[in-house]
């Protein structure tokens, strides 16, 4: 997240808008991968912010690898998501609204992996029941989006 942490030294944790990629994995049973975020704990939604220069399918495909270390052969578009409710206070209280693009991957290849430092574990989870410790945040995302 480099452009993001470039824009920090300048104005702080003050709220900024920031565009990123959501990224919905599902396997052969319709489960969904989801990932136990490093920084807050709980299950989170695959995804990150885009770089100068990047699509939203360019993130897409660079945030699944990096936090799960599985490449797609497309993303199918799903939803755009922005407004006063996609706001996200991280805990070290940087703050954001997101406008987010939430593709699904198809033609997932490779085994889950977690492959950098934003992520603890992975795991599926079927969605027809409640997620224990599913990140509010990726709750909000998943419902807007008509996943939960």
């Amino acid at each position: 997240m480099g452009y993001i942490k470039e824009l920090r030294k300048y104005v702080g944790t003050r709220p900024l808008i920031m565009a990123g990629s959501c990224v919905i994995v599902r396997n052969e049973q319709g489960h969904l991968l989801l990932q136990k975020r490093s920084d807050t704990l709980d299950w989170g939604t695959i995804g990150g912010a885009l770089e100068l220069g990047d699509s939203f399918e360019e993130a897409a495909a660079r945030e699944l690898y990096e936090e799960a270390g599985l490449t797609a052969s497309g993303f199918r578009f799903v939803a755009l998501l922005s407004g006063q409710d996609m706001y996200f206070k991280y805990p070290h209280g940087d703050e954001i609204y997101n406008v987010m693009a939430v593709y699904e991957a198809v033609g997932v290849e490779g085994e889950p992996k977690v492959n950098d430092d934003e992520g603890l574990e992975l795991a599926y989870f079927p969605l027809d029941r409640p997620i224990p410790g599913l990140n509010p945040f990726s709750q909000l995302v998943l419902r807007k989006a008509g996943y939960l």
